[in-house]
């Protein structure tokens, strides 16, 4: 079998929501080849959402089953008690063609991963303050206020479990998104020129 000439990489972005993972990834598959990993979720089709392109919409049966044949990189219920996870599958077969795999994905999910590829480089995103969050999460207008005050709870747990846990190699502060997807692009280059 010939040799790849780039060794494959699989990239874990996590952070509170509306911190600006998802536009990171799409910056971090611009400058390389790679994808997005799609999630598996038991939860609802939402407004405007299309199967296999924002998740893979399944029963709780199917996903139960997937489970059962070890189909996950990692998974978990969430609070709105969908479960969610990473199909092990395509994310496994683009690292093994040399080429990047990037999965937003919850602190708890990226501990599984950790466990499973020792070899992932963690990302964690943070935000500038607490305060700069809030806005963010109300500009998005897509949360009430009362979720807006469960994620903020969420994210400082979220914050606290990323610092003191051993899953992360780098936390990269957005206080400016174009800089700060920079700063992710450059470690993915820095640990992509380590491995040759």
């Amino acid at each position: 079998m010939a040799a790849v000439s780039h060794h494959g990489l699989l990239v874990v972005l996590s952070g509170p929501s509306g911190v600006g993972k998802t536009s990171i990834a799409h910056a971090l598959l611009r400058r390389f080849d790679g994808i997005f990993s799609v999630s598996a979720t038991t939860r609802a089709l939402g407004p405007g959402e299309v199967d296999c392109r924002d998740y893979h919409f399944v029963d709780e049966a199917r996903f139960q089953q997937m489970i059962d044949a070890g189909d996950f990189l990692e998974y978990a219920q969430v609070f709105s008690h969908s479960w969610y996870g990473t199909p092990r599958k395509p994310v496994e077969s683009v690292v093994a063609q040399g080429r990047l795999a990037v999965l937003d994905i919850d602190v708890q999910g990226a501990e599984q991963v950790r466990t499973r590829h020792p070899s992932m480089l963690g990302i964690f995103i943070l935000p500038p303050s607490e305060d700069d969050l809030v806005t963010r999460l109300r500009g998005r207008a897509r949360d009430g206020e009362a979720d807006i005050a469960r994620r903020l709870a969420e994210s400082t747990r979220e914050i606290e479990r990323a610092k003191n846990g051993s899953t992360y190699d780098h936390f990269v502060v957005n206080d400016d998104l174009a800089r700060c997807a920079e700063a992710v692009c450059a470690l993915v280059e820095a640990r992509r020129l380590s491995m040759r």
